[in-house]
């Protein structure tokens, strides 16, 4: 079923929790998020695959290596983003989009509005992030 989306729509809490609208409308926010990393990726690509380092200065040599490592760990972090991405577009699909993989609790839509990919609510990402810290210090 598809739904068309006013431009100006937000979701909110007076609505039901991941009805029709808001599905649309995070299917969106993550597709257009999606599209822009492969641009940015798609230009990234084009620049390095651009000739070699023809700087002759050794110092230019090394700022331009360490820029292109730079760019690179870069395009790694979107690339792992873009599963992530894709991992919150199936859950669309599959109907588990909104709600927390621990307590199966509705993750809040602020929440999503600023973290669209999140899968855990705030209290079980807080509990997450506390064992972390526990195990670490161990």
């Amino acid at each position: 079923m598809l739904i068309t989306l006013p431009p100006d729509y937000r979701p909110t809490d007076n609505e039901e929790f991941m009805n029709g609208q808001q599905l649309a409308y995070f299917r969106q926010k993550l597709l257009r998020w999606r599209q822009d990393l492969l641009r940015e990726a798609g230009d990234t690509l084009a620049s390095l695959s651009v000739g070699g380092i023809a700087e002759a200065d050794l110092t230019d040599r090394a700022s331009v290596e360490t820029d292109r490592a730079l760019e690179l760990r870069t395009r790694d972090r979107a690339r792992k983003l873009i599963s992530k991405i894709d991992q919150a577009l199936e859950r669309i699909e599959n109907g588990t989009y909104g709600y927390c993989e621990e307590t199966g609790e509705p993750i809040g839509l602020r929440r999503l509005e600023a973290r669209p990919i999140a899968t855990l609510s705030i209290e079980a990402q807080e509990r997450h992030e506390r064992m972390e810290r526990v195990h670490r210090d161990d």
